[in-house]
């Protein structure tokens, strides 16, 4: 009995120690077991953030979500997404990542999921969105010294053919319709770009339903005892 306390006390532990250090926990007993993946503040990439930014680091999450792949005790992940976005390479690896996992994979939009955020919430096999949620689209940008060359612009295509092309081709929105969005001028006081609100991502074919935590996880729930529905 006392073996079998403190191996639940141990377990316990390393929850709490995944939790505070990765935003990432195991949940449920038995033969059903997902992974909940946090996606946070904003995406850390090469550099570090200051330590008093909430952040997802990705050198955290890629090694996790292999992990997850390799592991025979989980069976789905969850991703809980309330991001401002951050480093685009770091993000649209991630997504990969997420993409490319045989299991199944359901994501939810909390608070907002912006900029490179975005082709997170789609790169799962199914998507939610609460009614608050937000998801903001604009084009590639970047931070220090730009050199005015050809070559620059053709780079920062490349980038934005890149994201668009993930984003188009996990979720129901067309290329064209993606543009627009993200190239709206009468929206945001300072950019260009667009907000869409909870039902507006769903209509505009980004995300797949309104939904809380309770219908993410039937969802995934389902998607693992029949898989063929992915």
């Amino acid at each position: 009995m006392e073996n079998k306390n403190a191996e639940t006390r141990e377990n316990q532990q390393e929850q709490d120690r995944q939790v505070e250090d990765y935003g990432q926990l195991t949940l449920g007993e038995g033969e059903v077991r997902i992974h909940l993946l946090n996606i946070i503040g904003e995406i850390e990439g090469h550099e570090c953030l200051p330590s008093n930014s909430k952040t997802t680091k990705y050198e955290h999450v890629i090694p996790q979500l292999a992990a997850l792949e390799d592991s025979k005790k989980i069976q789905g992940l969850l991703v809980l997404i309330n991001t401002v976005g951050g480093d685009v390479e770091s993000g649209l690896a991630i997504a990969e990542m997420i993409a490319s996992l045989s299991k199944p994979t359901v994501s939810l939009v909390l608070g907002g999921s912006h900029s490179i955020g975005v082709p997170l919430a789609v790169s799962t096999d199914f998507s939610f969105i609460v009614p608050t949620g937000t998801m903001m689209i604009h084009p590639v940008r970047m931070n220090g010294l730009i050199i005015g060359v050809a070559q620059t612009f053709e780079y920062f295509q490349k980038i934005q053919d890149r994201i668009s092309g993930f984003i188009t081709s996990h979720s129901r929105i067309s290329p064209e319709r993606l543009t627009k969005l993200m190239l709206e001028t009468g929206e945001l006081t300072k950019d260009v770009g667009s907000v869409l609100v909870g039902r507006q991502a769903v209509e505009e074919g980004l995300i797949d339903e309104i939904g809380g935590i309770r219908d993410a996880f039937e969802k995934l729930r389902e998607l693992i005892v029949n898989p063929a529905q992915k």
